[in-house]
């Protein structure tokens, strides 16, 4: 692999904290949606959203455009150091992998740098979805519960402590080691296989990154769905309802059946290209960014 230049910390943190904010603007919307549909409570006979688009035009008629982005300040305000991390682990991943200086790393090598970024980020990202969850949720039982992002962290910590905001953690890993580690893997894979003979990667148009990184998301949500919607039933359900993976996973299975654990796949995958597109706006900016020694 061809040495890249060097970027300092401060702007690889602004450059991955305006990638990422763009990366949530993008999919805030959906990222709602998915959590409705795969939190919903089922009866016998009737579910309150039927579907992607149904969700879309009830939240969009009882709380406005607005509604689709309710959660979004906790992820916000996690994504520059999230974005950091994550490439940190990667790199760290990579440098741990490294044999010899200048070899290439083998893409069994890449993904295990990628689930390495995946553990790292678990810090920042376990509490984000607890929260932004709570609050996507909220509204669909009437009454608001929580004022917003901050308010629900305190409550959360007053009433059971930091292992209440923590919530999740355990499937927060079990989702985004693999499926990091698969994009990364995937990522890297399609910015060879794109790169025409004779040119290095480094040269790598936009649109061909922004493919690679739309492709690498849809494939890293086809593993990520299942253990997501664990996640996002466990993180939003009264406490005590569940005891853990097995017992949501159970109860999903009885209640619904296998097709339980894809539920949202709609909203995830219109989402998973533009939003995962994101090593684009993420490489541009370190680019432009970018100092050589």
């Amino acid at each position: 692999m061809e040495e890249k230049p060097r970027v300092s910390p401060f702007k690889n943190f602004v450059a991955g904290g305006v990638g990422g904010a763009c990366l949530l603007l993008a999919g805030h919307p959906l990222d709602t949606i998915k959590v409705r549909l795969q939190t919903q409570p089922k009866a016998a006979q009737y579910v309150l959203y039927t579907g992607t688009y149904d969700c879309l035009r009830k939240t969009v008629s009882k709380e406005g455009i607005l509604g689709l982005y309710k959660g979004m300040g906790a992820p916000l305000a996690g994504v520059a150091p999230m974005m950091a991390i994550s490439f940190f682990g990667f790199g760290l991943g990579k440098q741990l992998q490294q044999t010899a200086s200048g070899k290439p790393l083998t893409y069994h090598q890449i993904f295990l740098s990628g689930c390495l970024a995946g553990v790292f980020t678990t810090v920042i990202v376990a509490p984000g979805e607890r929260i932004k969850c709570l609050l996507q949720v909220q509204s669909s039982g009437g009454r608001s519960k929580y004022a917003g992002p901050l308010d629900c962290a305190v409550r959360l910590y007053k009433e059971q402590g930091i292992r209440s905001v923590y919530k999740g953690t355990v499937l927060t890993l079990i989702r985004d080691v693999p499926s990091s580690g698969l994009y990364f893997l995937t990522y890297e894979y399609l910015k060879d296989f794109l790169t025409p003979e004779g040119q290095s990667v480094s040269q790598l148009s936009t649109p061909r990154i922004l493919l690679a990184g739309g492709v690498a998301g849809i494939l890293n949500w086809v593993i990520a769905l299942p253990p997501d919607v664990l996640k996002s039933n466990f993180q939003t359900a009264a406490d005590g309802k569940y005891r853990g993976l097995v017992d949501v996973l159970r109860a999903l299975l009885r209640e619904e059946g296998p097709k339980a654990l894809y539920k949202g796949f709609n909203a995830v995958f219109l989402r998973a290209f533009p939003a995962n597109a994101r090593e684009c706006s993420f490489k541009i900016l370190v680019t432009l960014c970018s100092w050589s020694e």
